[in-house]
């Protein structure tokens, strides 16, 4: 090897560095504002209509970055160059996440929901092109499977922060020192991560062919199912420790909800790895979709110790499963242009994120009582996960798989 030249990663280090860096984004970008919200709100920095667009804010910057993920490839291509997928992206978002939760921590409330929005954007252009750089680095490599581990990463970085945040309240840190943790906990998982972060992986996808296109209705239809998982999920997401602290005022285990949730998540994960490939993935989003609900209504129908802990398991186990089965049913359904869908579909579940927090906030200013506030909000995100399964129901018995 000649003097200077660094030796190429193994598969596990890039694995682990993808890992990492969704641990970091999604983890700490997109969800260390849940578990940091008792305190917000203890310490009387913000109220629960103003969390509630301060965690919209976060979605939109999500779905904006994700967009503009979706939309690179065809600028490239209008310029007359191969779209690629640039490390030096997941660095700077990286960064990026180290700053603005820092700025989280400052005393200035009125920058608060910018912080989050360019959180938001940060956090889905760390997922994009990680993904995308793991993936055509382990394919390269001849070991495909592993890109199974990276996605571990946003579950244990759900797991890390609600640790440490239950940790925090035991001592009665302030929301300030716990934004300041987590900003400190994102740079030293960066400083391990950023080694391996280096090089550039084409993004290739072959033009469609008319025989090839899926139907507009199934298109409709499927963003549609995909978008009521993100509205179906998200209010438990945003708001789960502050409502068990409704139903359990007092427990010392309140805090270990959440945590709860990030460890079904990486479970989850793990085991889509095992799944076989020949199983009809609109049934499994099915599955999926019906956990998600369950896990949602046992916050209503089991306020109890062992039905959050539950409802916060089966909340987090279909987590990244119905992300991976839709991606790889709209591969199924369009091959050799999957990207466009794949941009559609995240468009939609984008949308569905938005919308969750401000239905919170409208429903909790027409209630005499946070708890039935809350309780609407669960049933109706419930309400959407059964209707997306529905639909994927439909979808499945219009066009079985081939025997």
């Amino acid at each position: 090897m000649p003097v200077g030249v660094r030796p190429e990663p193994r598969p596990l280090a890039i694995a682990l560095a993808g890992l990492l860096s969704l641990a970091i984004a999604m983890g700490i970008g997109r969800f260390a504002f849940t578990p940091l919200l008792p305190m917000m709100l203890h310490d009387g920095v913000v109220d629960l209509p103003g969390a509630s667009w301060l965690a919209t804010a976060n979605y939109l910057g999500y779905w904006l970055g994700a967009m503009g993920c979706a939309l690179q490839p065809m600028f490239w291509r209008r310029l007359g160059r191969a779209p690629l997928v640039h490390t030096r992206v997941v660095r700077t978002g990286l960064v990026a996440t180290v700053l603005l939760t820092v700025g989280m921590a400052l005393p200035w409330p009125g920058t608060w929901a910018l912080w989050r929005g360019l959180a938001g954007v940060a956090s889905a252009l760390v997922f994009v092109y990680v993904s995308g750089w793991c993936l055509a680095r382990l394919s390269a490599l001849g070991v495909p499977a592993l890109a199974g581990l990276i996605y571990v990463g946003p579950g244990l970085g759900i797991a890390a922060s609600g640790l440490a945040a239950t940790a925090m309240v035991t001592h009665g840190a302030s929301a300030a020192i716990g934004w300041l943790v987590f900003a400190g906990l994102a740079l030293a998982l960066t400083a391990l991560a950023w080694p391996q972060l280096r090089g550039v992986v084409p993004l290739s996808a072959a033009a469609p062919t008319r025989e090839e296109h899926p139907s507009r209705g199934t298109i409709a239809a499927f963003s549609v199912a995909y978008g009521l998982a993100g509205f179906g999920y998200i209010v438990t997401a945003t708001f789960l420790p502050v409502i068990a602290r409704q139903a359990l005022p007092g427990s010392v285990w309140l805090d270990l909800f959440w945590p709860i949730f990030g460890i079904g998540v990486s479970a989850g994960a793990l085991i889509t790895v095992k799944l076989p490939v020949r199983w009809d993935r609109r049934r499994l989003l099915m599955g999926c979709y019906g956990m998600q609900a369950t896990g949602v209504l046992l916050s209503v129908w089991w306020p109890t110790l062992a039905g959050f802990a539950l409802g916060s398991l089966l909340l987090g186990l279909p987590f990244t499963a119905i992300t991976l089965f839709a991606m790889q049913e709209a591969r199924r359904l369009w091959p050799h242009n999957a990207s466009a869908l794949i941009g559609l579909l995240t468009a939609a579940y984008g949308l569905g994120q938005i919308a969750g927090p401000p239905m919170v906030a409208w429903l909790l200013q027409r209630s005499a009582q946070p708890a039935e506030g809350f309780a609407a909000s669960l049933q109706t995100a419930a309400a959407a996960l059964l209707l997306g399964g529905v639909i994927y129901a439909v979808l499945e018995r219009q066009a079985p798989l081939k025997a």
